[in-house]
């Protein structure tokens, strides 16, 4: 099915509020596919963003995370609340207790994708159980799921997806590594994809540095079957990025990514800004915990337009997205 798309273009789900209906609607309009984001929604909203959107009768995808097992030591999560509390009266905010688990309600949307199949689901953070895998399928749903290496894709495949996104460590936002620890973000789309093409028999979307039609190009001919952008679209009119990211992308001020895991834990790239230099060195791995611990600062900082304690998920080739509407940044993509 993904051979079929008219132009092998997939808008990526970017949890946090950049990818709304409105986004997702115009990708799919304008012959790409876009992606709607499960990640931090109540089934309930998820339900609505993905009736709104299949009301549109647009082909469209529905991104969901796997869970990560519960935190086994919180020792290193409460040192970093600690650490935080600064943080925490700068911005007039109270920390929550840490939290070692939470499975964002993993079931009830897989429950919910096979209720509503629509077109395209995608799995991040984890392979599904097969059985979550082959009841999709057996809905009419295509599966994928996001990989960051030949081992991640694999062990993938042992779950009977219809197709892989693999992506490099170029990409804005959360690396979907299974090995955080391990994570560097430094693997080049290209190489990735030909080594994952070379390992396994599936069709695969490239992602991850995905800026230009010399880029998609060149993803293609590594053997990619499409390719998938992200920070192309955060500053598109239909984007719900928020007004302190928007103003940090287009100011000049923020050249420089880093991977970082202050933030929720986990890797992921963002612009360099204050908070990633204050705690990029201390922060630990522990995904969701860190992502709740830290959510009240973002959260305030952002409704006071302060971008240095924000996470400003943004790929590598940032520096090239530009405002305007969805159907002219795809258009600006396409060889």
């Amino acid at each position: 099915m993904l051979a079929e798309l008219d132009r092998r273009l997939v808008v990526a789900p970017m949890a946090g509020g950049p990818s709304t209906p409105a986004l997702v609607t115009a990708a799919s309009r304008a012959g790409a596919v876009g992606f709607l984001p499960a990640g931090y929604q109540s089934p309930e909203a998820v339900e609505a963003a993905v009736r709104t959107v299949a009301a549109a009768s647009v082909p469209y995808g529905l991104n969901i995370f796997v869970p990560f097992p519960p935190i086994a030591d919180p020792g290193p999560i409460e040192r970093y609340r600690r650490a935080l509390a600064g943080e925490a009266e700068r911005y007039g905010v109270e920390l929550p207790a840490v939290r070692t688990y939470d499975d964002d309600s993993f079931a009830a949307k897989v429950e919910l994708a096979v209720a509503l199949a629509p077109p395209f689901v995608s799995f991040t953070f984890g392979v599904p159980d097969r059985a979550v895998v082959v009841a999709l399928r057996a809905a009419g749903v295509t599966v994928l799921i996001t990989v960051t290496s030949v081992a991640e894709a694999l062990a993938a495949v042992t779950a009977g997806p219809d197709a892989l996104v693999v992506q490099s460590g170029a990409a804005g936002g959360h690396a979907s590594t299974t090995r955080p620890a391990e994570h560097r973000g430094d693997t080049e789309v290209g190489s990735l994809v030909w080594a994952v093409r070379s390992a396994v028999d599936l069709p695969l979307v490239a992602a991850g540095g995905i800026s230009s039609p010399a880029a998609v190009a060149a993803a293609l001919a590594a053997g990619a079957t499409a390719v998938q952008a992200g920070t192309a679209f955060l500053l598109a009119d239909e984007a719900g990025t928020r007004p302190a990211q928007r103003a940090a992308m287009t100011s000049g001020r923020y050249r420089d990514t880093v991977v970082t895991r202050a933030f929720t834990g986990q890797p992921a790239r963002a612009l360099r800004n204050r908070f990633t230099e204050q705690y990029g060195d201390i922060a630990p791995l522990g995904y969701p915990a860190v992502h709740h611990l830290t959510a009240p600062i973002r959260a305030a900082a952002a409704a006071t337009g302060d971008a240095e304690a924000l996470n400003l998920w943004a790929g590598t080739k940032h520096v090239s997205a530009r405002p305007a509407p969805t159907a002219q940044i795809i258009d600006s993509l396409i060889p």
